[in-house]
Order: structure tokens, then C-alpha cells, then sequence
């Protein structure tokens, strides 16, 4: 007799949320934040859930309207609250912790939350956030699963809708733990579709649906702006309907994190978690420190060097795998079949396509 497949929602999860002093994830600021982590328990009692919670000076005033909803004025943020600095640090190095190849991350509009930790970071600390885990959109998720239901798409209504607690709303830690209640809803609601999909899976499925989303509202919103036009509307009011689709369009490819510049004709790249199993750093970005290590490793190896067993060696080294070290050279124009050597244009060409051919790429 087989067993039904488990679902994630089984597992060990972790949820996140922040408030912050607006709605701009590239420059506004974190306000407060809340790291939960659930791990099951024995069939039939409750999981342990352990709330982690900060309160930052975000070192600006926070607007009424931001006070009006997360109950915190400027005067108690830089009364009680730490330095922001300190606090991003804090909860990026729990992530980092926590949330792993096979624990994934339930944030309710994550290109939100994930977006402003990743600008914080790189304000405060120079870094991105690196996305060690599968991320779990709840709003994505219903976005694709019920895409004709009328209404808001808010947390608060989402719960409503699916019948979820949501205590202390606009709070941290009663967002995150709604957010990770509304993700096993889904899960148990939907299990062949969402609950026993392996979640480095279905986070590369929420990509699609997250780019599929924007570019149809990118093309709502060129409606709207030939109807305007047509109608001889406000020019004020078509440049800005314009430039929100313009920025939908540069963001679909870039979830759970949206570019620093919503310029459309910048090239955007989705980042993915690793896969379980699979190296720590794979579908990180490079940085320019980490690429020129690279450069430099290569270049000084011993020429009589066997390449296949290097690359699998600085493979190790930096968490990757040896076909991404591979093609991270070809792109520094180091001849990734001969160490100690660079490679011109021609023969970067003629490696790309046979590396192309191996992978069954055109």
C-alpha cells in the first residue's frame, strides 16, 4: 500500500515580515521585523513556533500615514528601537540560519519584504541578500490558483477568504505567522499543485506566474493608456501610466527580488535558491570581489593543470557547481579548458557553442 506523497507544508518552515516607513522596497525603510521558525511535532500536537522580533530606528520620520497602520511613531523607533545597521545584520544572519535548501521562507508579497532587506543590506552593509532557500508567496500562489476572484489581494483578505487567523494585523510577527498559515492552507488545499511540489519547484513556478502577472497588467495598463490617448486625456496622467508598465515589465523577471532601477531596457536576472542537495552558492549572483578571486585563481594555476579537476576543486571552494565556474570564466575571458590562460572573442565564441551544444541550448 503506498503512501501519499508529504507536503512541504509538513516540514519545517520559517516565516518573514517587515513594516517599514513606506511602500517604496528600494527606498524606504525597515521599520520592524519578524522571523518565525515552525517545526513540527509529534502527529497531533501543534508545531513549535518561535517568533524572532526587532524594532528599528529606521534613522527617518516615519509618515503618520506608515504610524496609522504599524502603530509605531518616530519618536518610540528612535526611543526604543536599535540602529537600523544592527538590525539588518541580525535578521539576514538568522535567515541565513534558518532558512535553507529544504526549510523554505513563507513571506506574504515577497518581492516586497525580500526586496527591502536586500536594499537595507546593501545600504548599510554593501551586500546582497542571498537567497538560500525556496521562497513561499501565499499572494502569488492565489494570484495564479483564483486570478478572476474580484476584490482586494491584501493579507487581511486573503485570510478572510480562506478562512486563515490573522492576529495582531500590520504587526511583525501576526503578518508572519498569518502568512505561514495561509501557505499550508494552500498546500493542504491544493496538494497536487502547490503542496507536494518540492519547493525549489515551485519557487521556479512562482517566477513564472509572478512574470506572467506583470506583464498582464503591464497590459491593462497600455489599454488604458491608448484609451486615454484616444480620448484626448491628461498627457501628466499617460506619461505615468506608461512608466507603471514599463516598471511591471522590467520587474516580471526579477521575483522575489525586484531590480535596484526599473529601467525596461535593463536586463533583469530572477535569482534562485539553491536546489536541496546541491551546492550552497548555486543561482547566486557574483560579485565583482568573488569574479576577480575567480579570475585570479585561474589565471596563477599551473598550466599543466588537468581543467576538469580544477574547476571541480574551485567549484568546491566557492560553493558552485563545476559547470558554473565553467561558464563564470568563459564570461571573464579565461579559457576554461586551459588554466593559467585568457581566451580572445573568437575562441569564447567557439566554447560557447560547444557548451551550448552539451546542454542542448541553441
Amino acid at each position: 500500500m503506498s503512501s501519499s506523497p508529504m507536503s512541504w507544508a509538513d516540514g519545517p518552515m520559517v516565516a518573514l515580515d517587515l513594516e517599514t516607513t513606506d511602500i517604496d522596497p528600494r527606498r524606504d525603510r525597515l521599520v520592524t521585523a519578524a522571523v518565525v521558525v515552525i517545526r513540527p511535532s509529534r502527529p497531533g500536537e501543534r508545531p513549535e513556533v518561535t517568533p524572532h522580533t526587532w524594532l528599528a530606528d529606521p534613522g527617518v520620520d516615519i509618515p503618520a500615514e506608515a504610524t496609522a497602520i504599524n502603530g509605531i511613531t518616530t519618536e518610540q523607533a528612535q526611543r526604543e528601537g536599535r540602529s537600523a545597521a544592527e538590525v539588518i545584520a541580525e535578521v539576514a544572519a538568522l535567515l541565513t540560519e534558518v532558512w535553507t535548501a529544504t526549510t523554505p521562507l513563507c513571506v506574504f508579497n515577497a518581492a516586497f519584504d525580500l526586496t527591502m532587506l536586500d536594499a537595507e543590506l546593501e545600504r548599510h552593509h554593501g551586500r546582497s541578500l542571498m537567497l538560500s532557500g525556496p521562497v513561499i508567496d501565499p499572494l502569488c500562489i492565489d494570484r495564479h490558483l483564483d486570478p478572476e476572484r474580484p476584490g482586494p489581494r491584501n493579507l487581511g483578505a486573503a485570510c478572510a477568504h480562506y478562512q486563515v487567523r490573522l492576529e495582531g494585523a500590520h504587526t511583525s510577527v501576526g503578518d508572519a505567522l498569518a502568512a505561514a498559515r495561509l501557505a499550508w492552507r494552500l498546500a493542504k488545499t491544493h496538494p497536487n499543485g502547490i503542496g507536494t511540489v518540492a519547493p525549489h519547484i515551485l519557487h521556479s513556478h512562482q517566477a513564472r506566474w509572478f512574470r506572467e502577472h506583470e506583464f498582464a497588467y503591464a497590459d491593462k495598463l497600455d489599454y488604458r493608456v491608448r484609451r486615454m490617448a484616444s480620448e484626448g486625456g491628461d498627457a501628466a496622467d499617460i506619461d505615468r501610466l506608461k512608466a507603471r508598465a514599463a516598471d511591471a515589465r522590467a520587474a516580471a523577471r526579477s521575483w522575489p527580488l525586484l531590480p535596484a532601477a526599473t529601467d525596461a531596457s535593463r536586463p533583469t536576472r530572477r535569482r534562485l535558491p539553491p536546489r536541496p542537495g546541491g551546492p550552497a552558492n548555486s543561482h547566486a549572483s557574483w560579485t565583482p570581489d568573488q569574479e576577480a578571486t575567480l579570475r585570479n585563481e585561474w589565471l596563477a594555476a599551473d598550466p599543466a593543470a588537468v581543467a576538469e579537476t580544477l574547476r571541480k576543486d574551485i567549484a568546491e571552494r566557492h560553493g558552485r557547481s563545476p559547470g558554473a565556474i565553467r561558464s563564470r570564466l568563459l564570461r571573464l575571458m579565461c579559457d576554461p579548458e586551459l588554466p593559467g590562460h585568457t581566451c580572445d572573442e573568437d575562441r569564447a565564441a567557439q566554447l560557447k557553442q560547444i557548451y551550448d551544444a552539451e546542454y542542448g541550448r541553441r
